[in-house]
């Protein structure tokens, strides 16, 4: 999230009223994320997010708001999108595809415990059964297509080194893909980015999962894999720690059992996770776009993630 694309107060006052969502009381840009222009809307009738979509377009957002739509309506904890008299969920504002969603309460949990993993890992799974009845498809925009495309780009601005890992897992990636392994995992729709600053909490009780704006149709085991990857890790090495580990694959494991492929290419999909990121924060980082209140990831992290995964490989058995 950053902004830009400018929202004034009025602009933003009339879209809330055009909601039935009260008079705007304040709104106040948000600095996190990258992708998008958000805002927090207060009005007189409760909290909200006012988002502009920078990238993806009028033809693209149903999937994602329609899906939010049924997730909440399958009693996933997810921001509810906001609709007009019409039933009308997706606007244009600044000239940008726009959409009005419920804010969650609580914070996001940056230094996660056991208990937070376990939370996630459960309502993650819950999550994938009930997109299951989802009748739209989109796919993932940011899988293997989108990383071959990507690749090249970012390539002169890395080292010998780095360019030798980059191409190399990007080539094993694609191996993995045409495996007969591969074409057996479970599908549907996925998050794709939940991400600790993704996730709300009240205490240990989880509040909701957010920012759906990269998900799409992928295997179910890659979006396990980017939460592994983020939730329970050593930040500073990338290294997984075992609790935390433990406790969100076992609560995944008790709401939907991993298949046999699953388990198979699990490590592999934790290096595809990884590299995903390293290569869009890559992008990000090399190639930014003008925003205000623009803060780019450091894309060290993640290839710190992938080296990781390469030389310390999880066995589900031990």
């Amino acid at each position: 999230m950053a902004v830009f694309t400018e929202v004034s107060e009025q602009q933003a006052d009339q879209l809330m009223q055009q909601l039935q969502l009260g008079e705007l009381v304040s709104l106040r840009g948000i600095s996190g994320g990258i992708e998008n222009t958000n805002y927090f809307a207060s009005t007189t009738q409760g909290e909200f997010v006012l988002t502009l979509f920078e990238r993806l377009s009028h033809e693209q957002l149903p999937f994602y708001l329609q899906l939010m739509k049924h997730l909440a309506g399958q009693g996933i904890k997810v921001p509810m999108p906001q609709a007009n008299a019409h039933g009308e969920i997706l606007f244009t504002l600044c000239d940008k595809p726009a959409a009005v969603v419920e804010r969650l309460h609580g914070e996001s949990e940056l230094q996660p415990n056991a208990a937070h993993c376990q939370a996630v890992g459960d309502m993650l799974a819950r999550m994938h059964l009930a997109g299951a009845s989802f009748e739209l498809a989109q796919p993932n925009l940011r899988s293997l297509s989108w990383w071959n495309e990507t690749a090249p780009i970012v390539m002169p601005h890395l080292s010998e080194a780095q360019r030798h890992l980059l191409s190399s897992e990007l080539a094993f990636q694609n191996h993995v893909a045409a495996s007969s392994a591969y074409s057996a995992l479970p599908r549907g729709p996925v998050h794709a980015d939940l991400f600790r600053n993704n996730v709300m909490f009240e205490g240990d009780r989880l509040s909701g999962f957010f920012d759906f704006y990269f998900a799409g149709v992928d295997s179910w085991l890659f979006d396990v894999a980017v939460a592994l990857n983020d939730w329970c890790i050593d930040t500073d090495t990338g290294a997984f720690e075992a609790t935390r580990w433990s406790a969100m694959l076992e609560a995944y494991e008790a709401v939907r059992p991993l298949q046999l492929a699953e388990r198979q290419l699990l490590n592999p999909m934790l290096r595809a996770a990884a590299l995903r990121f390293w290569i869009s924060r890559l992008w990000d980082y090399h190639l930014p776009r003008e925003a205000s209140m623009l803060q780019a990831h450091d894309p060290s992290h993640f290839e710190r993630v992938l080296s990781q995964r390469l030389h310390s490989p999880m066995d589900l058995n031990a």
